[in-house]
């Protein structure tokens, strides 16, 4: 195996973690943030995003001599001697306006860093970017010396490493052949089944790949809303759909909508793609359109537990959130379906108390309602329990002392995760989805 000296700018969720497992790897790894307090805590092994293996993995690195932290993406390309012969741009790509990917950061590096990049070195667009941005990054940088690859990441927050280091495939874009085999060399350890392509389609395949899994999500909850109507059982439909191997059974599970830092973005930027392209994406269009739907829908079944009427009023009536992140295994709030179901709780009136095992009390003012760090703090007195994420730990609650806090006995799970026979025994109601029982 060839040890490469890579750069990569960007520390947040995919930049450390790809740091750090190419630093595993047996690569040499130089990461860079502009954050000069982040870098500081990052070079003595303190990760400050919760993410499985990852401070284990950061802390193994710097051990070994392989990995190590910088302010300034021109730093991490010269600290190497002779410079980086790979830099991957892990920055962030967030939602701009009218919902396509923002490339500020990728120009700036690419602008702070055109004559310091080494004589030969491949660019790594390692961030999700819309189809088109690898050209562009070539004709902004003007060094026909220096190829740019698409390399797009498949990291699911809460199972980075693992995934990372487990990957389905590795897929790598470029028109420049041997420097598409020099990024897919990188992870030949792997052995994870590699696809060699042109950058556009490389670029593609993370926008085509996120924007599926967000329509079967989006179908699931349409499915379990018909089970609803029909009399169904929607654990019973999804299990008998995901034996089928052309379906599979993950991303079968209804929720409260999807959400997180990718698939609401990718998914706004696939429609500004399309529109740009002149091809109406309706079936994408209705995969958001049904999931913002689902969270309005959520609030009217929470309002008929509470009330027993469809139109019953919410105002001042004090509801307990348990999960506020967008998923469990991750402190992550960004497009957090729980609190957008959340919002429009407290748009109808509700007064809210939330818990969510990776949150702090101080949290309080980012997710606007009252945070407290005691789960049964979060049922004292209130009109009803809602589950939000689906935190494994809920399940194991004192379900009869919770009983004894609420005012009404009243829980409405969004994911499905609680055992409803547990409950009745502890004599709650319990309100699920899909007519699962």
């Amino acid at each position: 195996m060839f040890i490469r000296r890579i750069a990569v700018i960007g520390t947040g969720y995919v930049g450390l973690t790809t740091g750090a497992c190419l630093a595993s790897l047996g690569h040499r790894v130089v990461c860079a943030d502009v954050d000069v307090d982040k870098v500081e805590r990052l070079s003595r092994g303190e990760v400050d995003i919760l993410e499985p293996g990852l401070p284990e993995l950061v802390a193994e690195g710097i051990a070994s001599g392989r990995l190590s932290f910088v302010v300034g993406a021109s730093n991490a390309i010269t600290a190497h001697e002779g410079g980086a012969e790979v830099v991957f741009l892990c920055v962030p790509t967030p939602m701009g306006v009218g919902g396509l990917a923002d490339l500020k950061a990728v120009e700036s590096v690419v602008d702070e860093c055109r004559e310091v990049f080494a004589e030969g070195c491949v660019i790594v667009n390692k961030s999700t970017v819309p189809v088109g941005t690898t050209v562009l990054t070539s004709e902004l940088l003007g060094r026909p010396d220096i190829s740019v690859v698409s390399n797009p990441e498949f990291l699911r927050e809460g199972s980075a490493v693992k995934d990372f280091l487990n990957p389905d495939r590795i897929v790598v874009g470029c028109d420049d052949q041997d420097a598409a085999e020099r990024v897919a060399a990188l992870y030949a350890r792997l052995g994870a089944p590699t696809v060699l392509t042109d950058a556009a389609s490389a670029e593609m395949v993370k926008y085509a790949a996120n924007c599926f899994l967000a329509m079967k999500l989006s179908y699931v909850n349409a499915v379990a809303e018909l089970c609803e109507r029909l009399g169904a059982n929607i654990s019973d439909v999804t299990e008998g759909m995901g034996y089928d191997r052309r379906i599979g059974q993950s991303f079968l599970s209804p929720g409260p909508g999807w959400g997180g830092s990718c698939l609401p973005k990718d998914t706004h930027a696939m429609l500004q793609v399309a529109d740009a392209a002149d091809f109406e994406f309706r079936l994408l269009r209705a995969t958001i359109d049904t999931n913002d739907r689902q969270r309005q829908r959520m609030v009217d079944k929470i309002r008929l537990a509470v009330t027993g009427k469809r139109n019953g009023s919410l105002s001042h009536l004090r509801i307990g959130v348990l999960g506020l992140t967008f998923k469990a295994g991750t402190d992550d709030l960004r497009d957090s379906p729980a609190l957008a179901v959340a919002a429009l709780l407290k748009q109808a009136g509700a007064d809210l108390v939330g818990y969510d095992p990776a949150m702090g009390v101080g949290s309080s003012a980012a997710v606007g309602m009252e945070v407290v760090d005691d789960p049964y703090l979060a049922a004292k007195d209130v009109e009803a329990l809602v589950v939000l994420t689906e935190w494994p730990e809920f399940r194991t609650l004192d379900w009869s002392k919770v009983a004894g806090l609420v005012r009404q006995p009243v829980v409405v799970d969004t994911r499905n995760l609680l055992d409803p026979d547990v409950l009745s025994r502890a004599g709650l109601k319990w309100t699920g989805l899909g007519g699962h029982r």
